[in-house]
């Protein structure tokens, strides 16, 4: 098995007036991996996605990213700030919450100028990200201007112009048209075979059965209740119940009658 990119031991985090979101989280995630993350609304899926970005830190346990431990000094403290933050993407739940750049040209670019590329190679990469993404023609378009669907594919967008070896995907179907669903499921493989790492939170179990060899499940006492396949995931009826994934089957009036 490839080393691991993220190891969590642990991990425990509390929001103000100790309020649980995640209590004693462990796993590894391994480069190459496609890993969906399950869970019932305020679970602490996000917020688990979140940590690993590096954007809060545990309240006890910890998280390494590439070996060394995810805190408030090492994420703004080169060189590590600097490896971290190329090779970690986020993609949020809601678009809208990434997007500031005044073009969607302006917006794909920003990633590499921080890195401080050649402007020629930086203009190749936003080119090809276009193509990529199908965006072409809104490179000149103003973000806030765009379709929900057109939001999201360039939020997509702007983190694969800075070339990530993970990327972390919260609720990437929330508020897409069956079309630009399935072209999400359809681009989400290709970054699979390229070899990028991927972590995806989704209430979609068709999405999470299509795109992820790996499922962790959390519990609505934010505790992790299952790390295994993805097909053993998805049949295991007794373990969605729990989690409050699936709604429990229910008979009609009629068959209950004599």
């Amino acid at each position: 098995m490839n080393k691991p990119v993220f190891k969590l031991e642990n991990v425990c985090f509390e929001y103000a007036e100790s309020v649980p979101a995640l209590q004693g989280i462990s796993f590894d995630v391994h480069e190459g991996e496609s890993i969906a993350l399950l869970g019932a609304n305020a679970s602490g899926k996000s917020t688990l996605l979140q940590l690993m970005d590096g954007l809060c830190f545990a309240s006890s346990g910890s998280i390494k990213a590439f070996g060394t431990t995810l805190s408030e000094q090492s994420v703004e403290a080169p060189p590590f700030m600097h490896l971290f933050r190329q090779n970690v993407g986020f993609l949020f739940q809601n678009p809208d919450a990434q997007l500031f750049s005044s073009t969607v040209w302006e917006e794909l670019a920003f990633g590499p100028v921080q890195m401080g590329l050649p402007k020629e190679d930086i203009e190749h990469r936003v080119r090809d990200v276009l193509l990529m993404v199908g965006i072409e023609k809104l490179a000149k378009r103003a973000p806030q201007t765009l379709s929900g669907g057109e939001k999201k594919k360039v939020a997509l967008a702007s983190i694969l112009t800075c070339a990530p070896k993970v990327i972390l995907l919260d609720e990437p179907g929330a508020g897409l048209d069956p079309r630009t669903q399935e072209w999400l499921a359809e681009f989400i493989l290709r970054l699979k075979a390229s070899g990028v790492t991927l972590v995806l939170a989704s209430h979609d179990l068709g999405l999470v059965a299509e795109v992820s060899d790996r499922t962790l499940v959390l519990s609505e006492d934010h505790r992790l209740l299952f790390d295994g396949s993805t097909l053993l995931a998805l049949a295991d009826q007794e373990l969605l119940l729990s989690a409050n994934l699936i709604r429990p089957r229910r008979f009609p009036a009629s068959c209950c009658k004599e």
